[in-house]
């Protein structure tokens, strides 16, 4: 038989090298001396033979012929003129047969619609098409691959499907995209695979799938097919309702969570995403948390990275369990009334050499100057975020997540890195932008895209800034010149209250205004205050070992510190642990110490917060005026003598009145201005002996009188706890008759009566 292949292409197919094996393998329509018939061509490298059969008219059969030892197969049937369906029958040297429809034999799955909208950066439904994705094509079920390499050689799909053999299944480019595809019918759920890149310099590397929905367990980096849209989700009311959510005024206080050690099982096992559901979601629940926030669980390779060193930006790491456990633990979230939101890192990406790093041999997500595309404190790549299509693998990215995966808010890590060029970099590590500043202008358009695409498409949904600086605008609309976050974390009023908490209270009193400084700029953004993750590693201590004093101190100390926290205003985060006083570090190779809950102060602090929480969920004075100034008061904030301050959180139909002493002394019978005549009650006492406090409390309600205090017309005559946090509820009306006394000049507090110290 005369081959209608040229040598050429036969070289390329059988070394694993072709850019469009697709013109060669497969069948096709030609003309030979003015006939028109086809030929079908085959690559199978093991194959002792191969036949090609009518899938329409199985008797017909067309035997091919070996052109190369490797495995090339050919056949060109004159009796027939154009294309037609059809399967082929493998025969191996142990006789072994089987029939399967040829890969090349598919038109492509990705639409020339699909790969403009990518080439422009706005296909925000792209994760849909890219990857790895099981499918029905063409009448067979199997499974589509796609991947960005424009500057590939060649790109081909390996996998246990054809024993990691990097020539069976090569990929066609499409156009100018820069995309590879392919379809490998007869694949199925679990099959494992990676993309073979023969890099623009000749270099071979397996790389995971940058879109990959499920990968192997670590130290195994390979790419595993998952199904997009099985799981059944139960939790309709809840997503129905998270399209009118308004974070502002609502509740929000988040339990920070680190998934693989906040417990752990038997020989020190990370729990699954279902058995995290049956343990971890009742405890928020019980514990009376709104949210959690889980440290990154996109795919990652090393543990000791918390999760911030991505590789697989589109799959829950299988440490925990598969995708549809993960849905089920969010779904339970959701079904017993918590949000969930996902720490989300488009700031960077490791240098693993199966990642995105280099992907076709050139910086392809990053940028090639290291002034522009590396963060050298990290050792990790910067995005290029100039690109439209890395833009659109991160816009899809976010998407992703709040849409198949329901997650109800992202926070974005180390947004300061990407706003500033030279973050972290010395004189001639940078290169300022074209107006000669240090802001990243293509980062900045990148964030405003993203917040701008989030609000319109799925509304309710939260994006929290993690930014240090004092940028101007992080939560301001992106239409009116902003970033267009929802919220942003405080992380000055973070600092500044570590900072005054960890002094010893004799020393207080000279930095009280890092008590109360964070008041003075709360209004010009939307504010969460978080006591994080961050702030109990790294020999920084834990929270209660950041507390000064001795035991009853400590634990004192905390309380205050957490009730303080919870008056203030601004939206609440606290990572896991906090809540019943670890004394250790956290650390990701080991669960928290729940053992401690054995001792009484650990049963005591845990029980202050629960109460606390559910206060604070009750109450909307808490809350609902987080942003709005007419939500907060200082009734006194300038006595730093006695570390005394006292403030007033309020919404139309209540006040609630806070005093917090930050002092080991009591003050009996203290003067404490009130806004209206009245009865007040204590509604909440953090030195109550049932959190192990010393009971100083104020059991009988407390008449107002005419004498002026603070900023206010009226006063009560209250009993503060040694380093403790009171709040008070005005119960009765106003036509109380008050007490006629005459004014107080001096607001100084009387002098202390009892010394804990």
């Amino acid at each position: 038989m005369l081959t209608t292949t040229k040598l050429y292409d036969i070289f390329h197919i059988v070394n694993g090298e072709h850019g469009d094996p697709h013109t060669v393998l497969g069948m096709h329509e030609i003309e030979q001396d003015g006939k028109k018939m086809v030929t079908v061509r085959a690559f199978l490298p093991g194959a002792k033979a191969i036949t090609v059969i009518d899938q329409n008219n199985k008797r017909k059969k067309y035997p091919m012929e070996l052109l190369h030892q490797d495995g090339f197969f050919e056949v060109t049937i004159e009796d027939r003129e154009e294309w037609f369906r059809y399967q082929l029958e493998y025969t191996d040297y142990s006789d072994h047969s089987w029939k399967a429809y040829d890969p090349y034999s598919f038109a492509p799955t990705l639409s020339e619609f699909d790969r403009h909208l990518f080439g422009a950066g706005t296909h925000y439904e792209i994760y849909e098409k890219m990857g790895g994705r099981l499918m029905t094509h063409g009448g067979a079920k199997g499974a589509a691959f796609s991947v960005w390499a424009p500057n590939a050689k060649a790109v081909s799909v390996v996998g246990d499907f054809n024993n990691w053999d990097y020539r069976r299944h090569l990929m066609r480019k499409l156009g100018n995209s820069g995309i590879w595809e392919i379809f490998i019918p007869g694949l199925k759920e679990g099959d494992k695979y990676k993309f073979h890149v023969v890099q623009s310099g000749g270099r071979h590397v397996d790389k995971t799938d940058p879109y990959g929905l499920y990968a192997e367990l670590r130290p195994n980096t390979a790419s595993v097919l998952y199904p997009l849209k099985r799981y059944k989700w139960k939790d309709r009311r809840w997503m129905t309702a998270r399209k009118k959510y308004d974070f502002k005024t609502s509740p929000m206080n988040i339990y920070e969570v680190h998934l693989g050690s906040w417990k752990r099982g038997e020989e020190n096992r990370f729990l699954t995403y279902v058995e995290l559901a049956e343990q971890l979601v009742p405890y928020a629940k019980e514990m009376g948390y709104t949210h959690i926030e889980i440290l990154p669980v996109e795919e990652h390779p090393f543990d000791g990275s918390w999760g911030y060193q991505v590789t697989g930006y589109y799959a829950p790491t299988s440490r925990y369990g598969s995708p549809d456990e993960f849905k089920y633990f969010i779904d339970t979230c959701h079904q017993n009334g918590i949000g969930v939101i996902l720490d989300w890192v488009p700031a960077h990406f490791p240098k693993d050499d199966f990642g995105l790093a280099r992907f076709d041999g050139t910086a392809l997500y990053e940028h090639e100057d290291p002034r522009m595309g590396e963060h050298l404190q990290w050792g990790t790549y910067i995005f290029n975020y100039g690109r439209k299509e890395v833009i659109n693998f991160l816009l899809a990215n976010a998407l992703f997540w709040v849409d198949a995966y329901h997650i109800d808010g992202l926070r974005v890590d180390a947004v300061a890195s990407m706003l500033y060029l030279d973050f972290c970099k010395n004189d001639g590590e940078w290169l300022p932008n074209k107006y000669g500043g240090r802001e990243n202008l293509e980062a900045v358009e990148f964030l405003k895209h993203m917040n701008s695409i989030m609000a319109k498409r799925e509304p309710g949904a939260v994006i929290i800034a993690e930014e240090s600086t004092s940028w101007e605008g992080v939560t301001r609309d992106a239409e009116e010149g902003g970033l267009g976050f929802s919220l942003k974390w405080n992380m000055g009023w973070m600092n500044d209250f570590l900072f005054y908490i960890k002094k010893d209270p004799i020393y207080r009193k000279y930095h009280h205004n890092k008590l109360t400084f964070g008041m003075a700029y709360h209004y010009s953004e939307n504010f969460i205050l978080v006591l994080s993750h961050d702030e109990v590693v790294h020999m920084k201590s834990s929270m209660i070992g950041k507390m000064p004093g001795d035991t009853w101190q400590s634990f004192a100390n905390l309380r205050l510190s957490y009730g303080f926290m919870m008056g203030h205003p601004g939206k609440k985060l606290l990572f896991m642990g906090g809540e019943f006083g670890q004394y250790q570090e956290w650390s990701e190779a080991r669960s928290l110490d729940w053992h401690l809950l054995q001792y009484a102060d650990h049963q005591h602090m845990q029980a202050y917060v629960k109460e606390l929480n559910h206060l604070y969920a009750k109450e909307s004075a808490f809350w609902e005026k987080d942003f709005d100034p007419n939500g907060f008061m200082w009734i006194e904030c300038d006595d730093a003598d006695s570390s005394v301050v006292s403030f007033i959180r309020r919404n139309k139909e209540k006040e609630l009145l806070f005093v917090c002493n930050f002092t080991p002394v009591v003050h009996k019978g203290f003067r404490l201005g009130v806004p209206k005549e009245g009865v007040y009650t204590e509604i909440f006492n953090s030195d109550a002996e049932r959190f192990g406090g010393s009971n100083v409390v104020n059991e009988a309600p407390m008449e107002s009188t005419t004498a002026p205090c603070s900023r206010c017309q009226f006063s009560v005559n209250v009993d503060v706890p040694p380093l403790g946090m009171i709040i008070l509820e005005r119960k009765a009306s106003a036509k109380i008759p008050v007490k006629k006394e005459s004014t107080v000049k001096n607001t100084k507090k009387p002098a202390a009566e009892t010394d804990l110290a």
